[in-house]
């Protein structure tokens, strides 16, 4: 257990302090934090995950059973939540964002880095390729719970042609045939893309970390505590539990623990801000889930590590 907390959660709650504490003390400004954000974005994740996959083994980093959990689980969670939210949540416009802030994972940032943290290069490859599917499902769900409740509509197809030039879903893509055909890349090619790769984890965590809204909670705790067990507890417990009984162990079954345990994802609120929606509900959803993520992530995966499955 403390291995795992000092090696993989005490390393990303770090990083996550000190981009809130730059942030505070004026270290870093919204113009770091935007610009460092369209960086990672754009560059040193696209070339994290493309070396990541195009330098492993296919059959581990495309495990098309385990993508299959996270998309047929994903949509089950996300069916669950929308009947919840219709009958406890209040007001009307605030179910959308209760609903994706309690399936929309950070899998990008802080679940790749739990999974790089704790598994090496082969459990990011393979992380990789679930994440890079199950995002695009994401996205197309976000846009559906949010149009439900909000007036201001956002096109399905514009979200789709969105996936479609999407950086980090082009790199997997790319990638793929590198892993599944072997190719060799260029030595030249290698080095830079390390360089931007060894950027990405640090970078993504502190402008994560700067990004953390607090505020009273008063008026919604309710909706915040409903999508904050949601994410950190029902979610990841509902996909665990299917990995388990289809016969998931070790590294995969972590790496679905991993994924699905981390918080709320911060383009929840880029995507609630531009809909029109209560982007304070869902910035506030991602600061409670981000705190609440870090202990739950130690118990669950200690958890599993005592009963031998991972």
């Amino acid at each position: 257990m403390l291995s795992f907390i000092s090696s993989t959660l005490v390393p990303v709650l770090i990083l996550l302090l000190m981009g809130w504490f730059f942030f505070r003390i004026r270290w870093i400004d919204d113009a770091f934090v935007a610009t460092g954000s369209k960086l990672v974005f754009n560059v040193a994740l696209p070339a994290l995950l493309f070396l990541s996959i195009s330098q492993s083994d296919f059959s581990h980093a495309a495990n098309i059973r385990m993508i299959m959990i996270g998309l047929v689980g994903s949509v089950i969670s996300c069916l669950l939540l929308l009947v919840a939210a219709r009958y406890t949540v209040t007001p009307h416009s605030a179910r959308g964002v209760v609903v994706q802030g309690g399936f929309r994972a950070n899998m990008g940032i802080i679940g790749l880095a739990y999974c790089a943290n704790t598994y090496g290069q082969e459990g990011l490859a393979a992380a990789s390729v679930y994440m890079g599917a199950v995002t695009i499902l994401f996205n197309v769900m976000s846009v559906y719970v949010l149009n439900i409740y909000q007036h201001g509509k956002r096109s399905l197809t514009q979200q789709l042609n969105g996936i479609a030039k999407n950086p980090l879903i082009i790199a997997i893509v790319i990638a793929l045939p590198f892993s599944y055909f072997q190719w060799t890349l260029p030595e030249v090619a290698i080095r830079t893309g390390e360089y931007f790769a060894q950027l990405t984890l640090p970078l993504a965590l502190i402008c994560t970390g700067a990004s953390l809204q607090f505020r009273s909670f008063s008026s919604d705790w309710y909706n915040i505590a409903l999508s904050t067990v949601s994410k950190c507890i029902l979610y990841p417990l509902f996909l665990v539990s299917v990995a388990y009984l289809l016969g998931f162990r070790g590294m995969h079954l972590g790496i679905i623990l991993l994924l699905a345990i981390s918080p709320t994802a911060a383009a929840s609120y880029v995507m609630v801000r531009n809909i029109g929606g209560d982007h304070r509900l869902a910035a506030s959803i991602i600061a409670v889930t981000t705190l609440a993520s870090l202990p739950i992530t130690a118990i669950a995966f200690t958890s599993l590590m005592a009963l031998g499955l991972v």
